[in-house]
């Protein structure tokens, strides 16, 4: 390797960010290698070596970026540098993004329950044929290595129609860019999609059978699963390390 190129220099700067998550090292990757605005980045193999990271990470990280309009994933075709990240605010952002997480997720729960409850008692069999359609698709993504974000979105669109109540629906419209956002994060998990289409089958079963407090209990399980991501782990494992150091 030769020593001043931004394969070299990158490898020096992996031991000083050594213990940062895998979202920061790929974008100091982007900063360092010098790559612009519509270049493609290299396969989730190769930044996972060069990152000296696990694929799964990468995988997490490039979701992270693709929320925030950094890169854009063109199924069956790479990863492109859509927009220069901040030259020396990322990790500043990561901070904000991981506190400001779980409020988004506590009005998730509160929300997305009560919907879940009210679409049991007043779902339609067109409702049930559109939350059934949506788990198909799902299906079918995961089964083609795919996360099942469009089948999730669309599951709990139908659940919000079959709830009609229109000032809910509001309020979730309102979260709908932080709601894109802790699902990217939550599907990216490894192992993750397989269980998200579970928990959104007991949902759905929960609100075929008109079971109002079913229904709400398998939104809240399905909800406490989606906080249980890698961000949120990373901050209360860096708050216990300095509350013991």
């Amino acid at each position: 390797m030769v020593r001043n190129s931004p394969w070299a220099k990158f490898a020096i700067l992996l031991t000083a960010y050594s213990r940062v998550n895998a979202t920061a090292r790929l974008l100091d990757y982007v900063e360092v290698t010098g790559l612009r605005v519509g270049d493609r980045l290299p396969s989730e193999r190769d930044l996972a070596e060069a990152l000296k990271v696990s694929r799964a990470s990468v995988r997490q990280a490039t979701v992270a970026l693709e929320v925030r309009g950094t890169l854009e994933v063109r199924h069956g075709d790479g990863i492109y540098l859509k927009s220069l990240p901040n030259d020396s605010g990322h990790l500043m952002e990561l901070m904000t993004q991981r506190h400001r997480l779980p409020a988004i997720l506590e009005a998730r729960e509160a929300l997305e329950t009560q919907l879940a409850a009210l679409a049991a008692a007043r779902r339609t069999e067109a409702d049930l044929a559109a939350m059934d359609q949506a788990l198909k698709i799902m299906a079918a993504d995961i089964n083609a290595d795919g996360f099942g974000e469009e089948g999730d979105r669309l599951f709990h669109e139908a659940v919000t129609r079959a709830a009609r109540s229109p000032l809910l629906a509001d309020f979730m419209a309102t979260l709908a860019v932080p709601i894109i956002e802790t699902r990217r994060s939550s599907l990216s998990e490894p192992g993750r999609p397989p269980r998200s289409l579970r928990a959104h089958h007991q949902i759905l079963e929960a609100i075929r059978r008109g079971d109002v407090p079913g229904a709400r209990q398998a939104m809240r399980r399905h909800v406490n699963m989606v906080a249980d991501i890698g961000l949120l782990r990373w901050s209360a494992a860096q708050q216990n390390g300095g509350d013991t150091g």
